[in-house]
């Protein structure tokens, strides 16, 4: 990557197995929305040891912000104490992480939600 760019991870565990319907639900349209998302340059997904991971790619902090607070991503929100733990890892960077780096971010510096 020749800029930089603004790295958010997030990992999500469900509660309860009666939740997963749910989860998905708000998953999907969460990452149908950030995938025309503006200033998103790409966003993945992966499930390591059972967490379920995003790793999106943004032009700055403030364009992850506007998806952040708007659509089905904050309707996901919403719901989220109520159905899954997790936490949260932005950074500014000039390279995209691999999965495994992904999830050793999430896992050391990661903020509880």
């Amino acid at each position: 990557m020749d800029q930089r760019v603004y790295i958010s991870i997030t990992g999500l565990k469900v509660k309860r197995l009666w939740h997963v319907p749910t989860f998905w639900r708000h998953a999907i349209g969460s990452m149908q929305q950030v995938q025309s998302a503006d200033g998103c340059l790409q966003a993945q997904e992966q499930t390591i040891n059972g967490i379920h991971h995003t790793r999106s790619v943004w032009v700055s902090r403030d364009k992850m912000l506007a998806y952040l607070r708007s659509g089905a991503h904050l309707k996901a929100i919403t719901v989220f104490p109520k159905i899954a733990t997790g936490k949260v890892y932005g950074y500014v960077s000039e390279t995209v992480p691999d999965w495994p780096e992904v999830h050793r971010l999430w896992a050391g510096l990661g903020r509880e939600v």
